[in-house]
Formats: structure tokens, C-alpha cells, sequence
């Protein structure tokens, strides 16, 4: 069953255009994954394709009788309570609680939508989406202020819709599991890529592989050309004109210019970082009605600290980056910053920004008036002329969220706390930070429910449990992962529960070996070896510090000291695989 015919559609900006001439076909059973960069019209699109938006070139044709469901970014929720916004779209009123809860809002269902913070709203909107009765699902960035359990289920949810769904997310786990058609939105233009998200990679790169290897035949036909052109005068007046026009044409071609100009610039100073980075002790915090999040915490930053807090919503995950940044004081403890430390955050849901403001306005700052070197450092974070020059308003969510990740690199931190920082960027910009932040010479601290960024970015992480419980976990996102979905399999398990010190601070965990299939095992090993892997960078990075070291005696004390942590380190860890791979080797015979 057609679902929604789009014929020869345009949009524009006010600035400039967005795309032109996309035909479209979306059917039942279709699963279309929207990508492109920031800016390249993915949300104005889907608010074509749903009916809400008019087209200002071309057509919109729905099927006869379809029904249709949309998350916006700006959805505005009526008022009422959480329970009555969502139970009056949805068939059934235990579906719209049960969605709520599993969204993590089973315990707001009472409350106004007047007062919910950004997150809240959006989890709302999300459930109302969900519930509705509909053939055509179109959401809008779904994943964004979801917990993994959350991102989880949807992706169960989503599995199971009989409909057809549009969808634009940042999750590259969930464009891989979902999606059975790719729709690239590039420089105006529109790609539709039959298969899921790598079948589009693959496709992307073979088109711009032959793209490369037709302006290689043309600058040899130009070369060509220009040689028959220069021949001396006499031979050049019995050319034909027809000739002559055609070989100007084809020197004076030039390629498509690329989507952006250049790599993005990410390089900025950063201070040194002392042995003494951020130092968390005994630090204890409750919400505003008592529930405790955390209490007892011990944590010490390292100089080159990957961390990344995870845990569900609610457990405080936010709370403890503002603990840290001394944005507010714990219930109990301390929080001791070293005195070389520059701190930038990017924080959850932004700064306010004044929609009329320009980017060049942002990054001058009130108290000084825009310059060149200005629009030379937007211009290498992907900031055109016009994007520049164009009031905030204008700019798409993912372009202000570049803007705001700008402004905090571009305070020239040495430590960067990172909250959500995936929610709305494009997957280049995702891609661009996670290599950035990977040879970083500062300290990282990220809460994130970015999958695949997680994986990429941290070595080990801190789980929040909820109720109470904060627990190390070495070997990054994945080896916790693992565990936490294998202990789950087990009857009345906790996977977030762990042991902690008498204090009730963070301590690493090792996970136990048992009855674990040999593919848990594989993946457990997998994730020692990228652990090995950034540590053996760690420990050349490190050897190559102490031979520039010179005679510099304190220095040299304090590499000699960091390097023999490392070595400690990889030392745990190879025996930790050797165990895994002795283990998978019995479990393999059946021992």
C-alpha cells in the first residue's frame, strides 16, 4: 500500500536552498533512515512528508485513508497532566502508561506537562507519537533524552510496527537495525539507497569514488584540449566553432564542490594539566523530594581520563557533571580542582541563545565586535557565509549545537565535560569529534546513550545505578555492556548493581567467569583488546614524552610514574583476555 507520493518537491531558507526536485515513494513495510548534514533540510523534509509543512515546489499525494503519527523536534504538548496528553491520542489507556513507563515517565504520569523540563517533553511527545494509531511513523530524532534500556525498547517497539516509519536519528546502532532504505540528503540533492545503514556507506562511497574518477577523465580530456586549442594560430581559424565552444566548456567545468569545504577544525590550544586534575571525595547527592543518587562517591581524574557516565535517567548522571564543575555543591563531600584546569562544558540542553543573534555575534563575544578572525573559525567549523551572517532562528537544531560545542572548544579547555553531547549533530560531526577526542591531549568525562560513541570515545565508565550505587567499571562502555546484558539474562540479577567500597565509593570490578556463551565471551575479549590497544598508544605517547623530557627531573618523575600505571595497566589486562580465551576455548568443546 502507498503510504505517501512525493513528486518534484522543493524547499528554501531564507538564506539559501535546501533541496530541490526529490521525488519519493514510502509503502507499508518501508523503513527509511534520513541522513545528511546539519542544515541540509532532514527536519523540514519530514515535516513535508507528514502534511505539516507546505511544499513550495512540487507535490504531496497520501494514500487513501492512511493515518499518520509524527515526533517533531518542536512538538508543543497540549496541557494537562502526562497521563491525559497521552491516553487522548491512544486506542487504549493501559498502552499510553505502559509506554510512558517504559520511556522512563511511569512516575510523572500525575504531573503537568506545563512544568517538564526539555527531556520530559520530549519523552511525552515521543509516547503520544507511539501510541497513536498510524501506517506512517515519522519521528524526529526519537533517541534523544532516552536511556539505553529506553533506546532499547524502542528499537523493539519500532521492530514491531507494521507500518511504514521515516526516521532521522544520530544513533548509527539504530539506523543499522532498523532501516531497509536510506534517503541522503547532499548539496540540494537526493539519494535513495536501497538496504540499511551500511548498504548507504558503501553506496556513498562508490558514488563519490566514481564521482572522483570522472573529474580525473575530465581533467585529461581538458589537458587534451587545451593543447589542440594552443596550437598556432593558423590551425586554430580552420577549427570548427562547434569544436572550440565544446573544448572551452569542458576546461572552463569545474566539480561539484564538496558538501563541506574541509576536515572540521578541531584543533585548539590546550594548557597542560598538572598531576592534580579534579578530585571528587566523599560526595554524596539527593534529589529536591530525598531520593538518594549517589552517596560516598571517590573519584580522581586522570590527566588523559576517558570516562563516560552511564546509567538511566534520573540517577543523576547530570547532577554529578555539575557537581564537578562546582555548578552546585554536593550534599556532602568535596570536590578539589588542580590549579592548572580549564574547564569547558557542554551541557545537555544548551545555553539560551538569542534567536536573532548572529553565529559571528556568538563567537565575538558582547564585548567586542565581529572580525575576520571570527568568520575564519566558523568557516572551518562548517559555518558558510550565509550561515554566519543568518540569525540564530534560521539555523537548524544540529547547526546550533555545533555553534554551542564551538563556543566551549573554543575556550581552549584542558578538561571537557560532555553531556549528551551526540543529541542533534549529523553523523560527519559525530564522526569528526569521536576522532578528536580519541588523541585530545585533555581529560573527558562524557554522559552519554550514544552507543557507538561510547563505544569509540571511552576507556572506562562510571554506572550510576539509581538508587544509590555508583561502580568504576574498566575496559569502557562495551565491557560493561556486555556483562550488564548477560547478568540480565539471569533470574532476579541487577546488572548495574555492584559492590562498592566501605566508604561507598566507586571501585573497578572484574567481571566472573560462568556459564557464558562463547559469543558473550568474543565480545568480552573484543572489548580487552581495543582497551589493550588505546593503552599501547597511551604507553608510545608516553615514551615518546619522556625522551623530549631532556633533564627536566620532575617531569621525567611524573611520566615514569604515569608510564608504570599504564604498564600495570596492560599488564591486568592481557591476562584478563588470556582467561576470556581459555574460557571461550572450553566453552567452544563443551567443556
Amino acid at each position: 500500500m502507498i503510504l505517501v507520493d512525493v513528486s518534484a518537491v522543493s524547499m528554501h531558507r531564507p538564506d539559501r536552498p535546501l533541496f530541490s526536485d526529490i521525488s519519493l515513494t514510502v509503502s507499508t513495510g518501508d523503513r527509511l533512515g534520513v541522513v545528511g548534514i546539519n542544515g541540509t533540510g532532514k527536519s523540514t523534509l519530514l515535516r513535508v512528508l507528514a502534511g505539516r509543512q507546505e511544499a513550495e515546489d512540487g507535490s504531496v499525494v497520501f494514500g487513501s485513508g492512511v493515518q499518520l503519527s509524527m515526533l517533531d523536534q518542536t512538538d508543543d504538548l497540549p496541557a494537562g497532566t502526562v497521563r491525559e496528553t497521552v491516553s487522548a491520542v491512544a486506542a487504549e489507556e493501559w498502552e499510553a502508561e505502559s509506554v510512558l513507563t517504559r520511556l522512563g515517565m511511569g512516575e510523572h504520569l500525575d504531573r503537568s506537562t506545563v512544568g517538564l523540563s526539555g527531556g520530559e517533553t520530549k519523552r511525552v511527545a515521543l509516547a503520544r507519537a507511539l501510541v497513536a494509531p498510524s501506517d506512517l511513523l515519522i519521528l524526529d530524532e526519537p533517541t534523544n533524552h532516552l536511556d539505553l534500556d529506553g533506546i532499547e525498547w524502542l528499537e523493539q517497539r519500532l521492530t514491531a510496527h507494521r507500518g511504514g516509519l521515516i526516521l532521522v536519528t544520530h544513533d548509527r546502532h539504530v539506523l543499522d537495525r532498523l532501516t531497509n532504505r536510506m534517503l541522503e540528503l547532499d548539496r540540494g540533492s537526493a539519494y535513495v539507497h536501497e538496504g540499511g545503514y551500511d548498504d548507504f556507506l558503501e553506496n556513498r562511497a562508490e558514488r563519490e569514488g566514481a564521482a572522483a574518477d570522472a573529474e580525473a577523465i575530465r581533467r585529461n580530456l581538458a589537458k587534451s584540449e587545451l593543447a589542440w586549442l594552443r596550437r598556432g594560430a593558423k590551425a586554430r581559424t580552420s577549427k570548427p566553432k562547434y569544436r572550440v565552444e565544446a573544448a572551452k566548456k569542458l576546461i572552463g567545468a569545474k566539480p561539484e564542490g564538496p558538501a563541506r569545504p574541509s576536515e572540521l577544525h578541531l584543533e585548539f590550544p590546550t594548557p597542560r594539566l598538572g598531576d592534580v586534575v579534579v578530585e571528587l571525595d566523599g560526595i554524596s547527592a539527593s534529589t529536591p523530594d530525598g531520593r538518594q543518587l549517589f552517596d560516598g562517591l571517590e573519584l580522581k581524574l586522570d590527566p588523559r581520563e576517558r570516562l563516560g557516565i552511564v546509567g538511566p535517567n534520573g540517577a543523576g548522571k547530570s547532577t554529578l557533571l555539575d557537581i564537578i564543575a562546582r555548578l552546585r555543591e554536593p550534599a556532602s563531600g568535596t570536590v578539589t580542582w588542580g590549579s592548572t584546569v580549564e574547564l569547558g562544558y557542554y551541557r545537555q540542553l544548551g545555553v539560551e541563545l538569542d534567536p536573532n543573534a548572529r553565529a559571528r555575534d556568538i563567537i565575538a563575544g558582547p564585548d567586542r565586535k565581529p572580525d575576520w578572525t571570527d568568520a575564519r573559525l566558523l568557516s572551518s567549523f562548517w559555518f558558510d557565509a550565509d550561515a554566519q551572517w543568518a540569525p540564530l532562528s534560521t539555523l537548524s537544531g544540529g547547526e546550533r549545537r555545533r555553534l554551542e560545542l564551538l563556543t566551549v572548544l573554543a575556550s581552549k579547555p584542558n578538561v571537557l565535560l560532555l553531556d549528551e553531547p551526540t543529541n542533534d549533530l549529523d553523523l560527519e560531526t559525530l564522526r569528526a569529534l569521536e576522532d578528536f577526542l580519541e588523541d585530545w591531549p585533555g581529560a573527558v568525562i562524557v554522559v552519554s546513550h550514544d552507543r557507538a560513541f561510547l563505544e569509540r570515545v571511552v576507556a572506562d565508565a562510571l554506572v550510576i545505578d539509581g538508587e544509590g550505587l555508583a561502580t568504576r567499571w574498566p575496559g569502557g562502555f562495551n565491557a560493561w555492556d556486555e556483562h550488564r546484558r548477560a547478568s540480565a539474562s539471569q533470574p532476579g540479577s541487577n546488572a548495574t548493581k555492584r559492590a562498592t567500597t566501605p566508604g561507598g565509593g566507586a571501585k573497578s570490578a572484574k567481571p566472573k567467569s560462568g556459564s557464558r556463551s562463547s559469543s558473550t565471551i568474543g565480545h568480552m575479549m573484543r572489548a580487552a583488546e581495543k582497551s589493550i590497544a588505546r593503552l599501547e598508544k597511551k604507553r608510545e605517547g608516553l615514551h615518546a614524552d619522556l625522551e623530549a623530557a631532556g633533564v627536566d627531573h620532575e617531569k621525567l618523575s611524573r611520566l615514569g610514574i604515569e608510564l608504570a600505571d599504564v604498564e600495570g595497566e596492560l599488564a591486568t589486562l592481557e591476562e584478563t583476555w588470556l582467561e576470556l580465551a581459555d574460557e571461550q576455548e572450553k566453552a567452544s568443546s563443551g567443556r
